[in-house]
């Protein structure tokens, strides 16, 4: 199994100067992990992950997809953990569990029973999620023993085999482990996801799980969460589907012995290097967009924040930018069309665009660009978008999101044959 290195691998994220990549990986203090297989996936690849902090005065806070349809591993989450004493979550991948009935819900419940028993936790400080095919029974026989082997290979550098496990269509692994320089000491900070289809920017078919060894508070824990959030995963779109399965859980073991207060130097640079690791994942995310080639960032300025953002939102998931990026087509007749469906009614669209720095378009109208620069800059691996709309306005803001191909049909429409 291979995966991108270095991990800020993009030009958008900069890694922050006080973190320090740890390349071989490995949990925070306080945390053990482990991903096995189970028999889900027929592949016999890793398909149950589990996760534990040892810490009984662990905190978290956690963040769900907002979809009509939610999975039973959701709604069981929501409704009978507590969200701010999470310790452990255990995860299966090939089956999501999601309009499963009441059938689901018994399911999961077992799922967390399971995992409670083995990890010596109380049923509510277990978080559950599943992601995978739709519609179907999980078979709960093959997950609870995949439970008990998960939990006799617990350990501390559990973490590589724990993201395999979460995968389902993803090409690749996605993880990160920091160290962190703080005033008050050394502490690790790290990362787990999945994703590469049914993404939009109100989540994604998205499993996040970040932990860290710092001790911070559970308000301090949900505020970090919540900025960090906004600003990665909520940013983000491979297809503008919006998944039942989205789960995102942040712990703090506080075993390093440094605690991170409010409104400190340690806060700002916890915070910084928390959200620089969520938006590089996030732009994997994309990036990894089932048979994507390229990635595309889209900022917008001026006008409102609520035109801004619908901008936005237009162009990265419009199927006609997405197949222009995929092609390296310099079309940007593609970007005007989804900023005027943003937009109706405000006829002329005085509206500039540019695309890896190039102007083509002026209030509007065509701008005399250089072609040929044009069509070499769409054919690289990241592509930038940036529109500025008329009036005074100070808005801003931005999407990522992948390109649209032919590889991405040919996996959805095979997905379950």
């Amino acid at each position: 199994m291979t995966e991108p290195a270095p991990f800020f691998s993009s030009r958008w994220v900069q890694r922050p100067e006080q973190a320090t990549e740890v390349a071989s990986g490995g949990l925070p203090a306080g945390f053990r992990a482990a991903g096995v297989a189970c028999g889900i996936k027929a592949s016999g690849a890793l398909d149950l992950g589990l996760l534990v902090s040892d810490a009984p005065g662990t905190v978290s806070a956690a963040r769900f997809s907002r979809s009509g349809a939610l999975s039973a591993p959701v709604l069981l989450t929501q409704q009978r953990t507590d969200p701010q004493a999470l310790r452990a979550v255990v995860v299966n991948s090939g089956n999501a569990n999601a309009a499963t009935g009441n059938r689901g819900l018994d399911d999961a419940a077992k799922m967390q029973g399971a995992a409670a028993i083995a990890c010596g936790v109380s049923e509510r400080a277990v978080a559950v999620a599943s992601t995978g095919v739709i519609g179907v029974p999980l078979p709960t026989d093959k997950v609870t023993r995949g439970i008990l082997a998960a939990a006799g290979q617990l350990r501390a550098d559990g973490d590589l085999d724990f993201a395999d496990a979460i995968r389902t269509t993803d090409a690749h692994r996605k993880r990160v482990t920091l160290e962190l320089a703080l005033a008050g000491g050394s502490v690790r900070l790290a990362v787990q996801g999945k994703g590469a289809g049914m993404i939009s920017p109100k989540f994604a078919t998205l499993l996040v799980f970040v932990q860290t060894d710092a001790a911070l508070d559970a308000a301090e824990a949900d505020l970090l969460l919540s900025v960090c959030v906004k600003r990665s995963f909520e940013r983000i779109s491979v297809d503008g589907q919006l998944s039942t399965s989205d789960t995102i859980v942040f712990q703090a073991s506080g075993a390093s012995g440094v605690r991170v207060e409010p409104e400190t130097p340690d806060e700002r640079t916890f915070g910084e290097a928390m959200d620089a690791a969520l938006r590089q994942l996030a732009l994997m995310v994309a990036r990894d967009g089932e048979g994507a080639r390229r990635v595309g960032r889209v900022v917008v300025r001026g006008g409102d924040q609520r035109s801004a953002e619908r901008v936005a939102h237009a162009v990265a998931d419009s199927p006609l930018v997405k197949t222009a990026l995929y092609g390296g087509d310099p079309n940007w007749g593609r970007v005007i069309q989804a900023v005027g469906a943003a937009l109706p009614g405000t006829a002329p669209l005085v509206v500039d665009i540019a695309i890896e720095g190039i102007q083509v378009c002026a209030r509007g109208a065509a701008a005399p660009h250089d072609a040929a620069a044009l069509a070499q800059a769409v054919k690289r691996d990241e592509v930038l978008y940036e529109i500025t709309l008329p009036g005074d306005g100070s808005a801003e803001t931005e999407r990522y999101f992948s390109d649209l191909g032919h590889e991405y049909v040919t996996i959805n429409a095979d997905y379950t044959t």
